[in-house]
């Protein structure tokens, strides 16, 4: 339930962006704002959250990370009354800010509820059910946020009081899932402040220092493994984000808006079968092998849909879904592997990497601007590349340092 939630959550911003690219007439590089301002978070967030988890535990950490997310759902509504750009920004930060401290305490919690050598295998099933919420929420989005077009009034040519009346009645559309989703965070909430004290829930108890957290960089596994989770949300949300009007060009398929938000689903979609096959594969094959494999046809995958038309360029894109599949659970795992009471610490170091997401789409969306759409595919394609590196020299599946 907590994975599909925010994966639901964060995936809306996918079918989000296009609506404010038209209401506030943005380019691709502001629009991708949005993802700078979220993403940012993480980066902002991600080692206090793991000093917190150290203090308070795995489960009192998520039911504050509900909490939190909550509020940034709820901001969605003032954000829509103000009508300005600058306050949705401000309400997925807060909301980013809840979802990094879930992501620093869930994912190390899926890894030590049983057996290590099985941690890559259960993190990708708990993962699996993140990417059906991610495979739900464009379809959601799409009839709720997309059905009335991204077309807006010329900003020069009709009078401000107009304009933004205009924002004010469209932004109604973007705040009631949000909404909705603030609802369904706060029963979750409920539901896990009334088993906080499971004894089988394992226990954060060491608290470290800034200093300290980032001290562990220094161990080529989780040095590695941060750099390669920034590549891969990077990459990951660059191609999201940026699908909806990929698929609207006349040179791959020309799509209505809604119509794109809804194919989005599938490129998500792909996430969640690669996840519950990699679940059942990577108890039989090295973690590092696989990971290797997937992001190299990923990178393939993107160059071939950049260099393509017609329908080849919109199959090719969405089919990198599928391989993005283990990336995240599986770099998460290798790297937090052997780390004992540090695991929490390395958590939050990999969230923080997070912030690829907010950085590598705003550098993909200046590339579209200059040279167009197909060809900003580069940005990721070499993403992918960098993290096939990571996979290859993580084949063994034992960590290469003590837990100490």
């Amino acid at each position: 339930m907590l994975f599909f939630a925010w994966g639901f959550a964060t995936v809306l911003i996918d079918t989000l962006i296009p609506k404010l690219k038209g209401l506030f007439s943005l380019t691709y590089a502001e629009v991708m704002l949005t993802q700078f301002c979220f993403f940012l978070a993480y980066f902002i967030f991600s080692v206090p959250a793991g000093m917190l988890l150290s203090r308070v535990g795995y489960v009192r950490g998520i039911v504050i990370g509900l909490l939190v997310m909550a509020a940034g759902c709820l901001l969605f509504a003032p954000a829509t009354m103000i009508g300005v750009y600058p306050g949705f920004l401000a309400a997925l930060f807060v909301m980013a800010a809840g979802i990094t401290l879930l992501q620093v305490a869930a994912n190390p919690l899926i890894a030590l509820l049983g057996p290590s050598k099985t941690s890559h295998s259960r993190l990708n099933l708990a993962q699996a059910f993140n990417a059906l919420g991610t495979t739900v929420g464009p379809l959601v989005g799409s009839a709720l946020i997309l059905a009335g077009g991204v077309a807006a009034p010329d900003p020069g040519k009709v009078a401000p009081e107009v304009m933004a009346s205009f924002r004010q009645a469209e932004g109604h559309a973007v705040q009631l899932p949000f909404l909705l989703i603030a609802a369904g965070l706060g029963v979750l909430a409920v539901i896990f402040w009334m088993v906080r004290r499971s004894a089988a829930f394992p226990q954060a108890q060491k608290a470290t220092t800034l200093g300290g957290a980032l001290g562990l960089l220094r161990h080529p596994r989780v040095g590695f493994g941060a750099l390669a989770i920034f590549l891969y949300v990077g990459a990951e949300v660059s191609i999201g984000s940026l699908m909806v009007n990929y698929l609207m060009l006349d040179r791959t398929v020309g799509m209505a808006a809604a119509s794109a938000g809804k194919i989005v689903s599938l490129y998500w979609g792909g996430a969640m079968v690669g996840r519950f096959i990699g679940s059942i594969a990577l108890r039989k094959v090295p973690a590092g092998s696989v990971l290797c494999f997937c992001a190299l046809m990923a990178a393939s995958l993107a160059v071939v849909s950049g260099l393509s038309m017609g329908l080849v360029a919109a199959v090719t894109i969405v089919a990198i879904g599928l391989f993005n599949s283990i990336m995240f659970p599986t770099i998460f795992t290798l790297a937090i592997e052997g780390r004992g009471d540090d695991t929490p610490q390395v958590s939050s170091l990999l969230c923080m990497a997070i912030v690829g997401g907010a950085i590598i789409p705003v550098i993909t969306g200046t590339l579209a601007d200059r040279v167009g759409l197909s060809l900003a595919l580069v940005a990721p394609a070499v993403c992918y590349a960098l993290i096939a590196v990571y996979g290859f020299s993580s084949r063994s599946r034992a960590s290469s340092v003590s837990p100490g």
